[in-house]
C-alpha cells in the first residue's frame, strides 16, 4: 500500500495554536500586527506540523506575487554583493522574495530580463544605473511596474534613484590625489558605453584635473571589463606608455587590485614607485597589501533604503522618492604624498 501524506492546512495550524485562522494569516503575512504571545504559538504550530504557506492563494487575494526582481550587471565579483544582500534582507523582512538576474553589462540582455521578470509577475524592479535606451523606460511606464534605480543618483532621472553621485565622489578622490602632489595621473576605467557609473567617475577625474590647470587629454585612459586580470593588463599598458604616471586611479577596486598585482609582477613598489587608488571599498580593498585607498560606497544602506522605497511603491504608499547618499574617502597605504 502506498503511503499517503496529509498536507497541513491553515485550519490545522489555527487549531494547534488555539487561535483563529485570521490570526494565523496575519502572523504569516504581517507579523507586526500580531501580539508576541500569539506569534510564538503560531510559529510553534507551523514548525510542529511542517506547514508551508500557500503563497499562490496569498498572491491571488492581494493581486500581487510578493516578488521583486533585481537586474544587476554582473555576479562575477563583489561590486554589488553587499548592497544586494541588504536589499534582500529588507525585502524578506517586508514579506517579499527576491529574483535576481545579471546582464554581463549587455543592454540587450537587460531589456530581455526586464520583460521576462515582468512576464513572471514581478511586483517591482530594481535596476542599476540610469543609462539605457529610452524605449525601456517607455515600456516600464506602459506596464505600470514600479521601478527604482540604485548605485547612482540623478535628480532628473526618469525613475526614482537611491544612490550616490559617482562624479562628485571620484572628483573628491582626485582632489585628494592632487593635494598630495600628484600631477601625472593614469586612469583605468570600466567600459564607458552604456555604463553611466563608469562614465561619471572618469568625468570626475577630468573635472578635478581641469580645476588645477591640468589637461585631461594628457592622461592615459584604458577601458577594461571588471576583472582582476584585465585591470592588471590595463595597468601594464598604461605604465609602458610614453607618459608615465605617478598614480593610477581605477574605476573600481577590482581593477585596482589587478593593477597592484601587475605592479608587483613588474617589480614596481606600491606606493613608492607608483600609487594606486580604487572605488567602492569592497572587502578586497582591505585584504591587499598595502591596503587600498578608495571611495567608500554605502552599499548596505543603499540596498536597504532601495528595498524599503520599492516596497512602498509596490504597495502604493509612495510614487517613488529619490535619495542621495554620501560616499567618503578611505585613505590607506596605496597612495603616498610626493616629495
Amino acid at each position: 500500500m502506498p503511503s499517503t501524506h496529509i498536507i497541513p492546512t491553515l485550519d490545522d495550524v489555527a487549531k494547534a495554536a488555539g487561535v483563529s485562522t485570521a490570526t494565523v494569516s496575519r502572523c504569516l503575512n504581517t507579523s507586526e500586527k500580531v501580539s508576541e504571545r500569539s506569534r510564538l504559538k503560531v510559529m510553534k504550530a507551523v514548525e510542529m506540523l511542517g506547514y508551508t504557506p500557500n503563497f499562490g492563494a496569498r498572491a491571488m487575494a492581494a493581486k500581487r506575487t510578493f516578488t521583486i526582481g533585481a537586474i544587476i550587471p554582473t555576479m562575477e565579483n563583489a561590486i554589488f554583493a553587499r548592497g544586494l544582500q541588504a536589499f534582500q534582507e529588507t525585502l524578506y523582512a517586508n514579506g517579499y522574495t527576491l529574483l535576481v538576474s545579471s546582464t554581463a553589462y549587455r543592454p540587450d540582455v537587460e531589456a530581455e530580463q526586464i520583460k521576462a521578470l515582468i512576464a513572471r509577475g514581478a511586483d517591482g524592479l530594481l535596476l542599476i544605473g540610469y543609462e539605457r535606451d529610452h524605449s525601456i523606460y517607455k515600456y516600464l511606464e506602459r506596464r505600470g511596474v514600479p521601478t527604482l534605480i540604485a548605485w547612482a543618483f540623478a535628480q532628473d532621472s526618469a525613475l526614482p534613484t537611491i544612490g550616490f553621485d559617482n562624479r562628485a565622489s571620484m572628483r573628491a578622490l582626485c582632489d585628494k590625489v592632487l593635494d598630495m602632489g600628484h600631477k601625472k595621473i593614469g586612469f583605468i576605467s570600466g567600459i564607458i558605453a552604456g555604463n553611466d557609473r563608469a562614465s561619471e567617475r572618469l568625468q570626475g577625474v577630468k573635472e578635478g584635473m581641469r580645476a588645477r590647470g591640468l589637461d585631461p587629454n594628457d592622461m592615459p585612459v584604458c577601458e577594461s571589463t571588471y576583472e582582476i586580470e584585465n585591470g592588471a593588463n590595463a595597468f601594464e599598458t598604461i605604465m609602458q606608455g610614453a607618459y608615465t604616471p605617478t598614480v593610477v586611479m581605477c574605476g573600481n577596486d577590482v581593477l585596482a587590485v589587478g593593477a597592484m598585482q601587475r605592479a608587483h609582477e613588474m617589480g614596481l613598489k606600491v606606493p613608492q614607485d607608483v600609487s594606486i587608488t580604487g572605488f567602492d571599498d569592497i572587502e578586497l580593498a582591505r585584504i591587499v597589501s598595502p591596503q587600498l585607498t578608495t571611495v567608500h560606497v554605502p552599499h548596505r544602506e543603499m540596498g536597504s533604503r532601495a528595498a524599503e522605497e520599492l516596497t512602498r511603491m509596490v504597495e502604493h504608499v509612495s510614487t517613488g522618492v529619490s535619495c542621495q547618499l554620501d560616499s567618503s574617502l578611505r585613505l590607506r597605504g596605496s597612495l603616498r604624498v610626493l616629495d
